[in-house]
């Protein structure tokens, strides 16, 4: 634990979902909808971990026009935290929490729910 700038800063917080992740929103708006991980966005100053999700928390965006382009309207994806979303397994259809084992010398992930090792992409 490291103070900085009156902050409590966990620095070495750990996260088990990481990039290539399918995981499952749980709250807010796109309550159900099921994704993959895009990029994975960690603050220490303000100890969050936040999540891009494909297909998930979809913003609008309104550009002006200019002399060289004309306006328009984009949508894209914006970040979610951490503990708004679960793992989501696509063999057994459903959420479950990870945890780490050590096999063969090597720190693996595993699904907590059915007791399997989960193959990193």
């Amino acid at each position: 634990m490291v103070m900085h700038n009156n902050h409590v800063v966990y620095s070495n917080r750990k996260h088990k979902i990481i990039k290539g992740d399918t995981v499952m929103v749980c709250v807010g708006k796109d309550k159900g909808k099921i994704g993959k991980v895009l990029k994975v966005k960690i603050s220490k100053k303000i100890n969050s971990i936040k999540l891009l999700i494909e297909g998930c928390a979809i913003s609008t965006k309104h550009i002006k026009p200019t002399q060289n382009s004309p306006g328009r309207i984009e949508h894209k994806e914006s970040y979610i935290d951490i503990s708004n979303v679960a793992f989501y397994s696509k063999d057994a259809s459903m959420c479950t929490k990870i945890g780490y084992r050590i096999i063969d010398g090597t720190k693996q992930r595993f699904a907590k729910a059915f007791n399997k090792v989960i193959i990193d992409n």
